[in-house]
């Protein structure tokens, strides 16, 4: 009966390792230094930015990375606490089964399997929370940058933006992500938020559905 039930539990934390993904990009230790280039002449009117290092750099990007990494930690905690008692009362199970009837270690396996399975779905379930916290968030970062990404290209007389992430070289004078970043700075460092909790989110879209007669 355990080896069943430690199969069925065995993955629960795994997916959480690797929430928060598109600000654990962005905030990716930078790769050792290239050898220098040298670069031709900036070219009038072209400008290039940077929307992963204006997130991993701007304090309101950090704040977010920040409060995600403790919303993680907070979920692992609740699941790995649940998870511990689960195994002990599988174990627990397993060392007495000698002593129980059949019946009866079947009643007691299949109650513990059925709360072992809802611990599965809860897992599964915070995984999208955080998932659709992180998402969400980082909109709001981007709402943020929008404006200063809009300031400086007006500053520098862009006449194109190209993402710096779809260019292999580029003239450093063409870049604006610094002026972003300083401009978003000095408006705003942080962005208060909790997990999203998409179970109350359920009931409370069924309850908006319009009664049948």
């Amino acid at each position: 009966m355990t080896s069943k039930f430690f199969a069925a539990t065995a993955s629960g934390l795994t997916a959480l390792a690797m929430a928060s993904s598109a600000f654990a990009q962005a905030a990716a230790p930078a790769a050792p230094a290239a050898p220098a280039v040298t670069h031709g002449a900036p070219i009038a009117g072209v400008c290039i930015f940077s929307s992963q290092r204006a997130v991993a750099t701007s304090q309101v990007g950090k704040a977010v990375d920040a409060r995600l990494k403790t919303i993680i930690s907070q979920v692992n905690a609740e699941l790995t606490t649940e998870r511990t008692a689960l195994d002990n009362e599988a174990k627990a199970l397993d060392a007495k089964k000698a002593t129980l009837d059949q019946s009866t270690l079947e009643q007691q396996a299949s109650a513990l399997q059925v709360r072992a399975n809802a611990w599965q779905r809860k897992g599964q379930l915070r995984q999208r929370e955080v998932e659709a916290t992180e998402q969400k968030q980082l909109a709001r970062v981007y709402q943020e940058l929008d404006p200063a990404i809009r300031q400086a290209y007006q500053a520098k007389t862009c006449s194109v933006l190209i993402e710096r992430e779809s260019v292999l070289l580029g003239n450093p004078a063409m870049d604006i992500t610094d002026s972003v970043v300083a401009a978003v700075d000095a408006r705003i460092k942080t962005l208060t938020f909790d997990r999203e909790r998409l179970d109350q989110a359920a009931p409370a879209a069924q309850a908006l559905q319009p009664k049948k007669p």
